[in-house]
């Protein structure tokens, strides 16, 4: 017998006499893409079309192969497509709405796809007609938001939402979309907002609402007006007052359900990764080949949800509060349900948690369970995906990490959870694997407040990243970062306990590493920028330290690691004051550093004579800590230092223009990424609707 194949919508049997055969749906898809009016001899031609399964793939493949011209020949026919599969959405039967909402989104991918160049006005004229778009948006966008709003299934809200992202991200440059111009006349952000606050609607959808609204706010978000809608988009407006805590609470446990699930995942593969062969070679052989194991472990960012996180942060202050409620954590809770099927995705970290994940923080808090917030779900996903910057995808990734810290530590109230004695987490953050210090994370880090973990991701950041191909614009953002943080402390005179020692070594070297690279590093940066912020930290403490510092040993120890190390101010010194005095582009920034080491200078040249005496004196060729500690304590009093002003200063992040370019790219690239996900699970969603 002969055999029967199916392929792209055609049932071709193995014989070579028999000509192949159509589906039913593809011949009707035919009769859309010839000139004529498919239901002139068929009445009830549309009714049935929306009643068989749908052939994505020869709709979109047929599409696609058309140019501009050739779909205005037919141009009514699609018209009438679109106007359908919008009236099919307001249908009882389920199959109906299922077929229209598959047939709408092939129709979105399929002409956009062949006519990336053509205008958004000449793309809209070919699916809807321009002197319908008004009226056929308006009608969609309201049936869409009936389905979200309503009691149907929730595969089909599921499926709604694919769609509206496949909408969102269907150009390459989500603000050169003309078609979301009716998106933001017609908001579903009730709709939105709607299901954020629902638990069981949360659990479902709440990963493709954050990214969507993520996506929506920034629909041409630098623009003064658009052509269509209101002088500023809605979306923006609308989430920087939304003030309604189930609201806040839930979108914040989305974010963070999903940058836990990714944190376990990476967990996981580490663990398994260090388990195999290569942990079994670094073992017979020794560390020089950790690096080359580390390097197994797949890493793929997920700036959608982090994109997410970051509007949230940086247009609703409401939400800053989100940060810090606890819940228990993630990975520990994810072992108590079963799993469920998930569609199969491309790598780690791109795909939303499963229901299974969702729904883990909605159980009671155990008193034997760690508990966790989302921030610090976002503090260990920071710590993945800062470990490496080598190509431009996971620098960027990086640097929007230190963006969103960059907002935490300016915002006054973030500041107080984070310095709140009474809020002590334990933090085991990720370390990357170095040949002077065991792999993996520290499992005895005692419970401390949260400032003291994000004090520790920096440290660990600016250890770890002197390399050839220097990321100078991270370092930056590190140390303002950290400048942000003691500058709240310095005001609100909190004295934190924390291992100050940690960060002064880190900062002397890679002001070590700055000089030592000099001539590389002078033709790409301006390294003196970076100097001065790191040599104004030093400042900070040497001026103020006795407010905010734990102790006053914790001063003296100040003293003595600047005296200890004072090869490197004074290399330092000399090199700021050569290119000061030489002339050239960097006179300038050199000479702000050499005015900053004042104080620097004069500690070292008033404590270095005095602890040479002393060893003199009591015949000690090399004196220890506590001697020098010593010397220290008893010569403050003839100290002389110059008051300098503006230390406790600092410019606010601003978004725009600094930052316009960086979120344009960003949400361009993850756009792509996002769509085909969407698409990724589209397919399996629609069978699931059917059901």
């Amino acid at each position: 017998m002969a055999q029967v194949e199916k392929k792209a919508g055609l049932l071709r049997k193995s014989s070579a006499s028999k000509k192949p055969l159509k589906e039913k749906v593809v011949l009707m898809y035919d009769m859309i893409f010839a000139r004529e009016d498919p239901a002139k001899n068929n009445p009830r031609f549309w009714e049935e079309l929306f009643l068989m399964k749908v052939n994505l793939e020869y709709l979109e493949g047929k599409l696609e192969s058309l140019d501009g011209d050739e779909l205005m020949k037919i141009k009514d026919n699609i018209n009438s497509l679109f106007q359908h599969c919008i009236q099919a959405l307001g249908e009882e039967h389920q199959i109906r709405v299922v077929n229209a909402l598959q047939t709408l989104c092939a129709l979105f991918r399929g002409v956009h796809q062949k006519n990336k160049s053509t205008s958004g006005f000449d793309i809209i004229n070919m699916l809807m007609g321009f002197d319908k778009a008004v009226l056929r948006m308006k009608d969609l966008m309201e049936s869409l938001d009936t389905l979200l709003c309503g009691d149907g299934s929730e595969s089909l809200k599921s499926l709604c939402l694919k769609l509206l992202l496949c909408l969102v991200t269907v150009t390459d440059n989500i603000s050169q979309n003309t078609i979301l111009e009716y998106v933001m006349i017609n908001s579903i952000f009730e709709a939105i907002l709607q299901i954020l606050s629902s638990s069981s609607s949360r659990r479902q959808h709440g990963y493709d609402t954050v990214v969507l609204l993520a996506l929506l706010v920034n629909y041409r978000k630098y623009e003064a007006s658009f052509s269509l809608s209101s002088s500023v988009n809605p979306y923006i407006v609308k989430l920087s007052i939304v003030d309604d805590e189930t609201t806040l609470n839930g979108k914040g446990l989305v974010i963070s359900q999903a940058l836990s699930e990714y944190n376990r995942q990476y967990k996981d593969k580490e663990e398994e990764n260090q388990g195999g062969f290569f942990s079994a070679l670094t073992t017979m052989v020794g560390s020089m080949f950790i690096a080359d194991a580390e390097e197994k472990i797949s890493v793929q960012t997920n700036e959608a949800i982090l994109l997410a996180l970051y509007e949230a942060v940086h247009l609703n202050r409401n939400f800053i509060t989100v940060l810090a409620q606890s819940h228990p954590e993630i990975d520990l809770v994810t072992t108590l349900s079963a799993p469920v099927p998930t569609t199969p995705t491309a790598s780690l970290g791109t795909a939303p948690p499963s229901v299974d994940v969702m729904s883990s923080t909605e159980l009671p808090l155990d008193p034997n369970l760690q508990t966790s917030n989302l921030l610090i779900a976002f503090l260990k996903y920071s710590s993945i995906v800062m470990q490496d910057t080598r190509d431009e995808h996971r620098l960027n990734s990086a640097k929007l990490c230190l963006i969103i810290l960059t907002c935490i530590a300016e915002d006054q109230y973030a500041n107080a959870f984070l310095h709140d004695d009474n809020m002590n987490f334990r933090v085991n953050l990720h370390r990357m694997p170095m040949r002077h210090r065991k792999k993996g994370a520290d499992k005895n880090i005692p419970s401390r407040p949260l400032v003291c973990a994000v004090l520790d991701l920096m440290v660990e950041f600016i250890v770890t990243h002197m390399m050839k191909e220097f990321p100078m614009d991270l370092y930056i953002r590190c140390v303002q970062v950290v400048h942000k943080l003691i500058c709240y402390q310095k005001k609100c005179r909190v004295r934190l306990h924390y291992t100050w020692r940690e960060l002064w070594a880190a900062l002397i070297n890679l002001v070590k590493f700055l000089m030592s690279n000099e001539t590389v590093l002078l033709t790409k940066y301006n390294i003196f920028h970076l100097a001065l912020l790191v040599i104004n930290l030093f400042n900070m403490f040497i001026t103020y330290g006795d407010t905010f510092l734990p102790t006053p040993s914790s001063y003296d120890e100040l003293y003595y690691e600047i005296v200890r190390m004072h090869q490197v101010f004074d290399n330092l010194y000399c090199m700021v004051l050569r290119l000061s005095t030489n002339g050239g582009q960097c006179k300038e920034a050199a000479s702000k550093v050499t005015l900053a080491l004042v104080n620097i200078r004069a500690i070292i040249n008033h404590f270095n004579p005095k602890i040479e005496s002393y060893a003199a004196v009591n015949h000690i060729s090399q004196l220890s800590e506590e001697q020098v500690l010593e010397v220290v304590r008893s010569n403050y009093d003839t100290l002389t230092l110059k008051l300098q002003d503006g230390l406790d200063q600092y410019e606010r992040y601003s978004e725009q223009p600094k930052e316009a370019a960086f979120f344009k790219e960003l949400v361009s690239e993850r756009g792509l990424s996002v769509h085909q996900n969407a698409m990724l699970r589209f397919h399996l969603q629609s069978l699931i609707a059917k059901k």
